[in-house]
């Protein structure tokens, strides 16, 4: 996904993080609640609390840095990630992390049993920090990880540990995913625990004739050498995929016998559906077509039972919750855009659907799914696709309800306990600073909170004003802007606009940060920019289908139109100076800023483009095949709409960064531009960062670095001030 933001996964045990990336958490789906849906349990101090929401003073330590110290040893572990077995007897800890390309997603683990008052390592004679998604079994004897691409099942008690795969390499993955699976698609715990933990099933990917790209590394050795990334490029082979089950005990895998080609088809959810049985989704190689199936485990036979077809793509389900299982098994709730508009429907375990919710909306995530109460909690914004509230419908179906005050206008977030009762309550606008509170469901009553960190109310917020234009295509297209400190209508202003434009993310959003520029050093405002932005048709705005999905071979076409014909309304105001327009963007949006500066030149007069696609054809197959077709059929549509097709066009001023690093958007991109450029005899400046990756963060300096070169730049070919 070549966006520049954080975004959550799913996994099965609930995670959670310490400190000040609390609430960032990148991989996990959420609190971890007790029992009866009152109080949570959070790693705080070093220690594992449990907090009371009814009263925010009572806290109870469940395991203190005492329990959490092995023995022989003078200082506690650290407690990156926890999760409690289902009994709540013991608690798997999570420590001593390392990075696996995005997240932190390799450590060790230690269970601490509350009975017997142990602390056990688990899998200690694997490797340091080797050991990926350890969870409990169902009845907490036990718990699965892996390591080295293999999956192993350990006793707690003995510590005995058996492994349920062998053939694990590094081509050969078992029990997680290949780079693109985990990119693209959300994957990486890629085993489930059976219902009554006699058997596990897991994901097989065989990588072996992915081609490798080889980034070189030329600084942390006297002699570079290449760090290789099985990564495949739009048009090759995706990893073969297929889903096995295996005893705990051991023996032969049972691989599903899931109908289609295992190379030319993605499997990108599955969970058990009930002992013996397991459910999937598969979308085929274009992506346009979704086929749900219960498989049964024990023969391996595969029933679809759930359909639909896109002239676009169908997104894979969402991997943050579980499957959303209703009436003790018998349907489940799913989510479609098959009538123009973002929908949940009820399916039965025959395929039969109904209609939840109705309307000219879109649902933008199921929030829980309340059988006592007889509700679904979801996001929507029906009439602002910059918000985003909480609603509610009948679990029958029917009208529905917003939950979110009306007065409290703004962009929302909720963690709702499964009583659904209570929630952990997060909001921020432009105007508003970021504030979490405890409220009652459905009333929304506050019962604790509500204060804006002290940290926060020394940020000047940005006077960002929400617009809407009309493009001369017909397109209403949402935006905002930030005028310059002590505005003055009669004088002509630069304008700087930031772009993303594709669809992995949105940029015109109302919430906390929104007009704030982390690269510029200074104030924008101060120093007299206007400084806006810009959402185009193809963004993943609340909108509708035919909005987000206009873009369907379309990326550097059409978005690029709406934004450069956006920004073409905007500069008929009369206080924007049209001789000083600047755009930037970073990943997608350092794409679209290159497409921008060279297809509309009389429009855009300077462009730093950071970590760009320049070739479509360069980057991986899931993300831009979804978007643009296949090869060779769809060929033209990735050579036409690359920035690297109009190269020739550029007239302005034009920065290049990117990181040598890159294991996202590799520096070939940068390097055909560079070639490209030159062969057209066009003059640019290029900044490139040796070993840095797609975020260009690391090493001491690089940020500062990063934004005072960006400054510079700016300032020097699009400089600030009214005239």
């Amino acid at each position: 996904m070549i966006q520049h933001a954080v975004r959550s996964a799913g996994v099965a045990a609930v995670l959670f993080f310490t400190g000040a990336t609390a609430t960032l958490a990148q991989v996990g789906p959420g609190t971890q609640w007790t029992k009866d849906g009152y109080g949570y349990m959070r790693a705080q101090d070093g220690e594992i609390v449990q907090l009371d929401l009814r009263d925010p003073a009572k806290k109870v330590t469940l395991v203190s840095k005492q329990m959490l110290t092995p023995a022989g040893q003078q200082a506690p572990i650290g407690v990156r990630r926890f999760a409690f077995s289902d009994n709540g007897q013991k608690v798997l800890i999570n420590t001593n992390t390392k990075k696996v390309w995005r997240y932190d997603t390799r450590g060790d683990y230690w269970v601490y049993d509350q009975a017997s008052k142990t602390l056990k390592q688990v899998g200690k004679d694997k490797p340091a920090s080797s050991l990926m998604f350890a969870k409990f079994s169902p009845d907490g004897s036990k718990v699965a990880y892996v390591s080295g691409h293999n999956v192993y099942v350990e006793d707690i008690a003995s510590g005995t540990s058996k492994a349920l795969t062998t053939d694990g390499t590094d081509k050969l993955i078992n029990g997680t995913f290949d780079w693109v699976y985990e990119e693209e698609l959300d994957c990486r715990d890629g085993f489930r625990w059976a219902p009554d933990g006699q058997h596990i099933a897991y994901w097989q990917l065989d990588a072996r004739k992915t081609p490798n790209y080889l980034m070189l590394n030329t600084t942390d050795a006297l002699y570079p050498f290449n760090v290789p990334v099985e990564y495949p490029v739009v048009g090759e082979d995706p990893s073969r995929c297929r889903i096995g089950v295996v005893a705990v005990n051991g023996g032969e895998t049972k691989w599903m016998d899931v109908p289609g080609d295992a190379v030319q088809h993605y499997i990108p959810r599955m969970e058990w559906a009930g002992n013996g049985e397991l459910i999937l989704q598969q979308l085929n190689r274009r992506q346009n077509e979704s086929k749900l199936m219960l498989v049964n485990a024990n023969t391996g036979a595969a029933n679809p039972i759930y359909s639909e077809t896109d002239k676009a793509w169908i997104d894979a389900k969402d991997g943050a919750v579980g499957w959303n299982w209703i009436d003790g098994g018998k349907s489940f709730v799913w989510s479609s855009e098959k009538d123009g508009w973002r929908h949940l429907y009820t399916v039965d375990r025959k395929g039969k659907e109904k209609l939840l919710t109705k309307g000219d909306y879109d649902v933008i995530s199921i929030e829980q799914i309340s059988e006592p109460t007889g509700t679904i909690y979801f996001m929507a914004s029906p009439t602002n696709a910059t918000q985003q509230y909480l609603y509610k419908v009948p679990l029958k179906g029917g009208k529905a309800e917003r939950v979110t005050p009306q007065n409290l206008a703004g962009t929302h977030g909720y963690d709702i306990s499964p009583n659904g009762k209570i929630a952990l309550h997060n909001y921020s606008s432009t105007i508003v600073f970021p504030v979490s509170d405890v409220v009652s469901l459905p009333a929304h009553q506050r019962l604790s909170g509500g204060e804006a960190s002290a940290q926060a109310r020394t940020i000047e917020l940005p006077k960002a004003e929400f617009f809407q234009v009309k493009t001369e295509d017909g397109v209403t297209l949402d935006g905002w802007m930030v005028k310059p400190s002590n505005f003055d209508p009669k004088k002509k202003y630069p304008i700087v606009f930031y772009v993303y434009g594709e669809p992995a993310s949105q940029t015109v959003t109302d919430r906390f940060g929104t007009g704030f520029n982390r690269l510029y050093q200074g104030s924008m405002a101060d120093d007299g920019y206007i400084y806006a932005s810009l959402e185009n048709r193809g963004a993943p705005a609340p909108r509708g289908r035919e909005f987000r999905k206009a873009i369907y071979h379309n990326i550097g076409k059409l978005n690029i139109r709406d934004q450069a014909m956006g920004a073409k309304e905007v500069l008929k105001n009369s206080f924007v100076d049209t001789s000083r327009v600047a755009v930037w963007g970073w990943s997608g949006g350092g794409s679209s800023t290159l497409s921008l500066l060279f297809q509309y030149p009389q429009i855009y007069k300077t462009g730093i483009s950071i970590a760009a696609v320049d070739n479509q054809l360069n980057y991986d197959n899931i993300y831009q095949e979804r978007y643009m077709g296949l090869l060779p059929e769809d060929k033209h549509y990735f050579v036409d709409n690359s920035p690297l097709a109009h190269a020739s066009k550029l007239r302005g001023n034009l920065l290049l960064i990117h990181g040598t690093g890159d294991d996202n958007v590799h520096y070939n991109n940068a390097e055909q531009m560079i070639n490209e450029l030159v062969r057209h005899g066009k003059v640019f400046q290029l900044m490139s960062y040796p070993n840095r990756t797609h975020s260009i963060s690391e090493g001491e300096g690089t940020s500062r670095h990063l934004a005072a070169t960006y400054t510079k730049f700016l300032k020097d070919n699009c400089p600030p001030g009214g005239r």
